[in-house]
């Protein structure tokens, strides 16, 4: 009878140390959350962190996406389908690089779509509208918002910015240019700048594509990918200026690849702890081992800044980064 009580105070007093240890968990491990995905953009929406990537598949399934949220970085829930392409009649293959901002109580959804390669082909970056952080987003323009080749970029990776003055931007490019336009007040077009064009471009040496732009300490950080999205050299490099619209000067690289956790690290973003002064940067990378192209996960970690503002190296790691509440 001894033996059974001692017995059954072992396993109660096991089990209670499993309970605490899964009810214990401090940090976010890497990746975030379970399953091929990529573009990662973070964003901050009621209270919630939020992540929006790029479901990472071919190109025939790569149709729609998921969204992700938490209240403290490290547990975080699905929000299956947010955006799927039978809403938009002329999205026909792949979307992908989601950028999502909230105007006047609506949420906006760019992305790009059916990969296009010439100006004859429809696609090109695409606006869908939602009353909530988790869609459904529906077709807000029937149409492309752009949906030709300009300066030489390819229309993918957009980038939707705010500036301190109200204006709205929008930055994208691939094939190694990258442009930027004054978005219209509803969002459904382009304000020409006073030479009359629709887009200037503000390429820096390097630029591949995946751009992204933050403001920090009066300085405009503007952030793109290099190298190859199927290649292990694929990086993240950043510039700053005194405008959105530069000149941007190469200052270097800040995230790559490590053989000891991971390949292909790059097409990032960045979220600011909107209670601290904590920075993280939000990216895909391929495990180490995986040589499909489009098995990559969403990972995170800290990025923090030299005292002249200068953006530190980030170290990619397994562990992600530690429990803060947005509350």
């Amino acid at each position: 009878m001894k033996r059974i009580f001692i017995f059954l105070a072992c396993s109660a007093l096991a089990a209670g140390l499993f309970a605490q240890q899964k009810t214990s968990v401090t940090s976010s491990g890497n990746p975030i959350f379970q399953g091929w995905y990529a573009d990662p953009e973070g964003a901050v929406f009621e209270n919630k962190f939020w992540v929006y990537p790029t479901y990472s598949a071919l190109y025939k399934e790569q149709v729609f996406m998921d969204a992700f949220s938490s209240s403290d970085l490290v547990k975080w829930e699905k929000h299956p389908r947010i955006i799927d392409t039978a809403d938009f009649k002329w999205a026909k293959k792949a979307v992908w690089a989601p950028s999502v901002i909230k105007k006047d109580d609506k949420y906006y959804l760019l992305f790009g779509a059916n990969d296009i390669q010439n100006d004859q082909e429809t696609g090109g970056i695409g606006i869908g509208v939602a009353d909530k952080p988790e869609g459904p987003f529906k077709d807000y323009l029937g149409k492309p918002l752009v949906d030709k080749f300009y300066n030489g970029a390819q229309p993918i990776d957009q980038f939707i910015f705010k500036d301190k003055d109200g204006q709205y931007y929008l930055i994208y490019g691939g094939w190694g240019h990258c442009n930027i336009g004054k978005l219209k007040e509803d969002f459904t077009g382009f304000v020409p700048f006073e030479d009359k064009k629709l887009f200037h471009e503000i390429t820096p040496q390097g630029y591949v594509e995946g751009p992204y732009m933050f403001i920090r300490e009066g300085k405009y950080y503007f952030m793109w990918s290099e190298g190859g999205w199927t290649g292990p050299d694929y990086s993240v490099a950043y510039a700053m200026a005194d405008s959105p619209m530069g000149p941007f000067k190469r200052i270097g690289k800040i995230l790559k690849q490590d053989h000891k956790i991971a390949t292909g690290a790059g097409h990032h973003s960045v979220v600011k702890h909107p209670k601290t002064n904590d920075y993280y940067i939000i990216y895909h990378r391929r495990p180490l081992g995986e040589t499909d192209q489009n098995h990559r996960v969403t990972c995170i970690d800290r990025m923090d800044f030299e005292r002249n503002g200068l953006i530190k190296p980030v170290q990619i790691t397994f562990e992600g980064v530690n429990a803060n509440p947005i509350r």
